[in-house]
């Protein structure tokens, strides 16, 4: 993984994936969906009011000949048709268009056509990091606000999930604070020593885990060497787990827009993949982000 295009192949590889696009009103929304179908990534469903989507779309210069589009004429009607197209097996992933957050979600966690399994949902980035030469994951940093070490447990199940369907087979999982030492005044460091011996005993499966590690230690050989840290994991995680979603934020932010990288992001936990982006993501990372949600679907 060492950049995110990567992606396209292993969408291509898991084949043509149907996708519905709840809203598509947003021109970044609509031009990587237009392009992921055209690249042959993604074939689409857009539901939403249709004459403002044909309206956008002709404002940019996009044909939509070989979309299907589903009439519903607001928001909430459109979000449940939407994840009722997944939840039936029609589609196979979900993108969120120009409609709110939690409008999505109260479809989503609806009991009786929603697309709950049962596991937490949680927030995976991808980073293309350049002077690492590599892809780092970030998760959560979009859903759970101060996940409890349970919680933390599920978060770094999904994002472990989602690694081994890009065949990764043992992920280097660096479960982050801000120091490498535990004090008893730091839950962090607590959380991330038990997920660590958590993983040591086989109570979480599929990766290698190591922690407390501050971010410096996690990616890069040369800090950890310094601070003398002996570790499967330490200078070469590839998936961070962050202790909060402040710091899940912060981090990929300041990737995004102080380091420029370009990112992919998706919802797990959900009985599919869900693709929600958000409004001032570029039409890269959402066409980068529906690469990731269908190759993993």
């Amino acid at each position: 993984m060492k950049n995110l295009d990567f992606l396209f192949d292993a969408c291509t590889d898991s084949g043509v994936k149907k996708i519905a696009v709840a809203c598509p009103y947003g021109e970044d929304t609509l031009e990587a969906v237009c392009e992921a179908q055209k690249r042959g990534l993604v074939q689409a469903v857009l539901v939403g009011e249709s004459e403002r989507i044909k309206a956008k779309a002709s404002e940019l210069g996009l044909s939509l000949d070989c979309f299907e589009i589903v009439e519903e004429g607001d928001d909430y009607s459109a979000t449940e048709r939407t994840v009722k197209l997944v939840s039936s097996g029609k589609a196979d992933l979900l993108m969120k268009g120009l409609v709110k957050t939690a409008t999505l979600l109260k479809a989503v966690l609806n009991k009786e056509w929603g697309l709950r399994s049962g596991a937490l949902l949680s927030h995976l980035v991808f980073v293309e990091v350049p002077p690492l030469g590599r892809v780092l994951g970030i998760t959560d940093g979009g859903m759970n606000m101060y996940p409890n070490l349970t919680a933390k447990a599920e978060i770094i199940r999904n994002a472990v999930g989602c690694y081994h369907s890009l065949g990764v087979e043992c992920p280097k999982v660096a479960a982050l604070a801000a120091v490498e030492s535990v004090n008893p005044d730091m839950t962090a460091t607590i959380d991330a020593a038990s997920l660590t011996m958590m993983a040591a005993r086989g109570q979480i499966e599929g990766c290698l885990i190591d922690g407390p590690l501050a971010l410096d230690n996690a990616v890069s050989p040369e800090a950890a060497a310094i601070k003398k840290i002996d570790s499967p994991v330490a200078g070469k995680a590839d998936l961070l787990v962050v202790p909060d979603i402040e710091a899940g934020n912060l981090v990929g932010k300041t990737a995004m827009f102080l380091a420029g990288c370009r990112t992919a992001g998706v919802i797990l936990g959900a009985r599919r993949p869900i693709v929600m982006t958000s409004r001032f993501d570029s039409m890269d990372t959402k066409l980068l982000s529906i690469a990731l949600g269908a190759a993993i679907s």
